[in-house]
């Protein structure tokens, strides 16, 4: 059963997606703080956090840096009454995966939470296929249909990362850290040149497009007629 962890303050807005959740078939756990948050963490699995914005103290943008900041992939689901598009661009850029406006619509939260939890299982995993595009992790191969090419080291993770979480949005600086460490003397335009690399390989491929978001990052989209992102074994 996945764990699945509510920081907010309000406690009517800590009971709604618990009982929701519930429902539903998860086991929710809830703290009405970011510290009440990172106490549980330490003696608790958590799959999944759903996070308000505006909490004393520390705030659902500083928490979910905090976590990144650490190295902490867990997936994070922003659920706020902040609903200017400037509220959403910073949820992103402090690295949340998903964000909803209140009040939230109870199908669209439990499928919001269904998606984030499969690409976690799927970045987890060591090969993942979009339509007939397939990526082995461990051979650095990308494979369409009969053809299949090796890419370079940079390349490939960076592809891998954004294939592995389609319509996430990731900044710069987070494929940066990620991909070429926090301690690289890389630069921003790193990831730009590998990018359009990338896109160069893979121009006029039926499954996917790298995006490019004005003002945040990249992201992956999967093109409509694939209906599925998958890990393979």
């Amino acid at each position: 059963m996945f764990q699945i962890l509510i920081v907010d303050d309000d406690t009517h807005t800590r009971r709604w997606p618990g009982a929701v959740l519930t429902a539903a078939g998860y086991c929710p756990h809830a703290a009405s703080s970011a510290r009440e948050a990172l106490s549980l963490m330490q003696d608790t699995h958590v799959d999944l956090v759903v996070l308000d914005v505006m909490m004393p103290g520390m705030d659902g943008y500083e928490f979910t840096s905090l976590l990144r900041d650490c190295r902490c992939d867990l997936p994070i689901l922003m659920l706020s009454a902040r609903q200017l598009p400037d509220n959403i661009k910073h949820g992103f850029l402090a690295g949340t995966d998903d964000y909803m406006t209140k009040p939230a619509d109870e199908e669209e939260l439990l499928l919001r939470i269904r998606a984030l939890l499969r690409r976690a299982r799927i970045a987890a995993d060591h090969s993942l296929a979009v339509g007939d595009t397939v990526l082995d992790y461990d051979t650095l191969t990308v494979r369409q249909g009969s053809d299949a090419q090796i890419l370079p080291l940079k390349e490939f993770y960076l592809l891998y990362k954004l294939l592995s979480y389609p319509d996430k949005i990731f900044t710069r600086i987070q494929l940066l850290e990620d991909i070429w460490g926090p301690d690289s003397d890389s630069m921003e335009s790193t990831v730009s040149v590998h990018i359009n690399r990338l896109r160069k390989r893979f121009d006029g491929c039926p499954d996917f497009d790298i995006i490019t978001i004005r003002g945040l990052g990249y992201k992956a989209q999967v093109k409509e007629r694939t209906h599925a992102v998958e890990a393979r074994p």
